[in-house]
């Protein structure tokens, strides 16, 4: 109980020293990601009370809680407390920790190139299809969209028994939430875009 005690004493000691700027830092990527006070709370499992206190600087957090913060805003400790008001937020992933997808008939890729914390409501994809490649997919979420946007080549969209072709330079918008399918009928590799918008159901 004494070495908790004394663990405690040190994370309070250490959350004394962190200047003005964290509320600030908080706040910031808190709306620069689209959270609300809310969202954040259930997230990191900090009250939102507590949440609002340290954003308007009126508390001094526990290392511990700014560790939950940092977690739920998918940043190390060390950057929250390094950010300042006006520091931009950068994160670089290189091609090794990109997940990959790979379509049954093993023809077409989908690089997930978008952020792993909105999943739920946006997706972005780098796709890329060989000659003759098909990636079928059944519906997402009622009212989802989904937009390709075609930077090589020529690709084929099918959404329930319409069919439009998309051509480089070109952006298609359909209906995702029933079953889609994206092929490329021509003799070269076709590279696109891929952004998927789930939870706002837009077309509601």
């Amino acid at each position: 109980m004494a070495g908790r005690e004394r663990g405690g004493t040190a994370l309070e000691t250490g959350a004394q020293a962190l200047t003005g700027q964290l509320g600030k830092t908080i706040q910031r990527l808190r709306k620069a990601y689209n959270l609300s006070l809310s969202d954040l709370a259930e997230q990191s499992g900090v009250a939102k009370s507590i949440i609002s206190q340290i954003e308007r600087n009126e508390t001094n957090p526990t290392l511990a809680t700014v560790w939950r913060l940092s977690q739920a805003l998918d940043m190390s400790v060390e950057r929250v407390l390094a950010s300042s008001d006006d520091a931009p937020f950068l994160e670089k992933l290189s091609r090794a920790d990109t997940p990959i997808l790979v379509s049954e008939d093993g023809l077409c890729r989908l690089s997930i190139i978008g952020w792993i914390k909105t999943v739920e409501w946006l997706q972005y994809y780098d796709f890329s299809a060989a000659p003759g490649g098909e990636l079928d997919s059944e519906g997402h979420q009622r009212g989802s969209v989904e937009c390709l946007s075609v930077l090589a080549g020529t690709l084929e969209v099918e959404v329930a028994g319409e069919v439009e072709t998309v051509k480089q330079g070109e952006t298609l918008r359909y209906r995702c939430d029933r079953r889609h399918v994206i092929r490329n009928r021509s003799d070269a590799p076709a590279h696109a875009v891929m952004v998927c918008l789930l939870k706002a159901a837009v077309l509601d």
